[in-house]
């Protein structure tokens, strides 16, 4: 019998964790103080002109699922039915407790939707990658290219198609597991060809950060173009389903897998301790941070509502803000996952039942 060996731990997965789910916090903590600024001010605009540039968090998420199932699957046996359990049961649950049961429609629960397609069909994506060994690079390059083609379709045709009869999924198509699949993939790609794809980053990396600062600062441009050009609603100049959201979200997860590795290599030349013990911690709770924002985000609204000032006051009270919602969003998050039964609203229930051991024989074997 092959004997099973241990994954190494993977401390860069945590920092990337970190920084995508308190990038997500951000973007939302924004988007409440753009709705409390007057529209016709300058802090109003620059808010909205720079927005885009928190919008690479959503398929950084997607990417890591896509990673991180691969790093624990890949593998193994394909015991299906087993992996279904658990990973229904961990993400199920808490999305029967905090949300609308059939859309995912409330409290950004859209993610938790997406993610139970992605169980059903991680399968398909395995067998995929397996039965084309030695075509992962052209798995990925079709992949974009689709991507690419859902972007365009997205933007510039759905807008002027009748939709109101088409399936929810379809109508919906941000809570549609394939309109993310580019980012699975990319996920499970580089969790198979890890070493590679670590070596490549690092050699590039100074081309890797030139590049993710020059298209963060084109989301600039891309909204100043949707607005004044192409005459699109806000709706739609915010939307993360733009072609040039996908090439500056991919150049973005490189930068940050990279920063996750600087970290990695940090931690073994003396790093601070407790630097490290906060980013493991908020990596341990990330799920269920995303889960309970809406806590503080909907006690940030209600003080708003009682906030007058001048819109460029309000704009440097925003780290206030975003500290309060970071900082609400980890606290309740660590009280669930420290205190039973709770952890079972965040993905991480404390209490487990454990079957009754199988009988053993005087030999020692186990009785079947």
């Amino acid at each position: 019998m092959a004997t099973k060996t241990k994954r190494p731990y993977l401390y860069e997965v945590d920092l990337m964790r970190v920084i995508f789910i308190f990038g997500v916090l951000l973007n939302h903590t924004t988007t409440v103080y753009m709705a409390h600024i007057v529209n016709t001010s300058n802090s109003q605009t620059f808010l909205e002109a720079t927005h885009l540039i928190l919008h690479f968090t959503r398929m950084g998420f997607m990417f890591m699922s896509g990673l991180v199932l691969t790093l624990n699957y890949y593998n193994r046996e394909p015991h299906w039915v087993t992996f279904w359990k658990k990973r229904f049961s961990s993400s199920g649950i808490p999305y029967l407790a905090w949300d609308a049961i059939i859309h995912g429609d409330q409290f950004y629960m859209y993610y938790i939707l997406v993610t139970l397609q992605l169980y059903v069909l991680f399968p398909l994506l395995v067998m995929l990658f397996k039965k084309m060994p030695n075509s992962h690079a052209g798995i990925m390059v079709v992949s974009f290219i689709i991507q690419i083609f859902l972007m365009i379709g997205i933007k510039y045709w759905l807008p002027h198609v009748d939709t109101s009869h088409w399936w929810f999924l379809f109508k919906n198509y941000g809570e549609n597991v394939l309109v993310y699949q580019f980012y699975f993939l990319f996920g499970a790609f580089v969790s198979i060809h890890y070493k590679e794809v670590d070596k490549f980053i690092g050699d590039h990396a100074k081309a890797i950060g030139f590049f993710t600062a020059v298209l963060a600062l084109g989301t600039v441009a891309l909204y100043w173009c949707n607005i004044h050009i192409l005459k699109l609603s806000m709706a739609a100049t915010m939307s993360v389903h733009q072609p040039y959201m996908l090439v500056y979200d991919t150049v973005m997860i490189i930068f940050v897998f990279w920063v996750g590795r600087r970290y990695a290599y940090a931690r073994q030349h003396g790093l601070w301790p407790w630097v490290d013990r906060w980013i493991h911690n908020g990596a341990k709770v990330s799920f269920g941070i995303y889960l309970v924002q809406m806590i503080p985000l909907t006690f940030l609204t209600l003080i708003m509502n009682h906030i007058h000032m001048p819109a460029w006051l309000l704009v440097l009270c925003l780290p206030i803000g975003y500290a309060f919602v970071a900082g609400g969003a980890f606290l309740i998050s660590w009280f669930c996952y420290k205190v039973p039964p709770f952890g079972v609203l965040i993905g991480r229930p404390q209490i487990h039942f454990k079957r009754k051991p199988a009988p053993v024989s005087e030999t020692g074997a186990t009785k079947k």
